[in-house]
């Protein structure tokens, strides 16, 4: 069946294979270079100020970062199994391989390793297409009984629109708290943290809807389970929700402290003033009119008197009004 001469069939020649998903690869290149950009001009930002600025930078693109990977991500749900199988249906030649199955949020990735390159394997390849890939492949068919097709279709689709209204939340959180609304910052980050909670939720209650569907492989059966995108979306949901709270609830007791972590100063007139210790240019503080000296209302007697106080000072006869 070697259709072009001694290569395998189906696989026309060796083709270079990128170590990750693309899509992630652009995720993470992007916001490393926002990072790498924020860390060349943090020089510019003197004092305690830095180093508040610099966990803001870092904690807000983590959260961004792990909210747009995961949408892309194929670990969802994942199950790997050693195990000997043929390489093809009706076959007797048996191969021993480690058989990965991930599910996304959008699609189903198999793969196939043999763990030797012994004759016997080599043949089996020579024989087409990978019958444990098309048994896997074959369950997720929307005819298939496992039904595994319309539950993570159904979980795929809510959980991704979930996860974009969260990330819409990361940008407005990220506004509000560069400007004097840290309270409504604060709001925004709980909300972030709460869509990514509720589309594990949701995922996690569409994936089990129905009983799980054995998948045997030879001598083995492939059990499926949360993978590692699922785990991280938790822990940055969770990590979101906490940050809210707190910030939340110091905006209530220590709204000062809060003020002073996101360079800002309590006042309802605030009015600019640059202290090139706290960061120059780069960190602007605000001093409120408590802090600014007080107007005070003199009587026009008392204001005359004044006046003629100081001309008979200066000799200056008849001051009288």
């Amino acid at each position: 069946m070697a259709a072009f001469g001694h290569t395998f069939p189906f696989y026309p020649g060796p083709k270079p294979t990128f170590p990750m998903d693309t899509a992630l690869a652009v995720i993470i290149i992007i916001f490393l270079t926002a990072l790498v950009t924020f860390i060349i001009i943090l020089p510019g930002i003197r004092g305690k100020m830095r180093l508040f600025w610099l966990l803001r930078v870092v904690t807000s693109l983590f959260i961004g970062a792990v909210i747009l990977a995961v949408n892309f991500s194929t670990e969802w749900s994942v199950g790997q199994a050693s195990t000997n199988t043929s390489y093809k249906a009706f076959s007797s030649q048996w191969i021993n391989a480690d058989v990965g199955l991930q599910v996304g949020l959008g699609g189903v990735n198999i793969t196939l390793t043999g763990k030797n390159y012994a004759e016997e394997y080599a043949r089996a390849l020579e024989k087409g297409l990978p019958d444990p890939v098309l048994y896997l492949a074959e369950k997720f068919t929307p005819t298939s009984p496992c039904g595994l097709h319309g539950q993570y279709r159904l979980a795929g689709h809510y959980t991704s629109a979930l996860l974009w209204v969260a990330f819409l939340c990361w940008l407005l959180a990220n506004v509000m708290l560069s400007m004097p609304v840290l309270v409504y910052g604060s709001h925004m980050l709980l909300a972030t943290g709460i869509f990514q909670l509720l589309g594990l939720l949701f995922f996690s209650m569409a994936t089990s809807l129905t009983p799980p569907c054995p998948l045997r492989l030879g001598t083995a059966i492939l059990h499926i389970h949360h993978g590692p995108a699922f785990w991280i979306t938790l822990t940055t949901g969770l990590l979101c929700v906490l940050l809210g709270l707190v910030m939340a609830v110091a905006h209530r007791m220590q709204p000062h402290r809060l003020k002073a972590f996101f360079n800002q100063s309590a006042g309802e007139n605030p009015r600019l003033e640059w202290n090139p210790e706290e960061g120059g240019l780069l960190s602007p503080r605000y001093r409120s009119t408590a802090e600014s000296p007080v107007p005070q209302d003199i009587p026009l007697s008392e204001a005359s008197s004044e006046v003629c106080n100081t001309e008979e000072h200066l000799r200056v006869p008849d001051c009288a009004l």
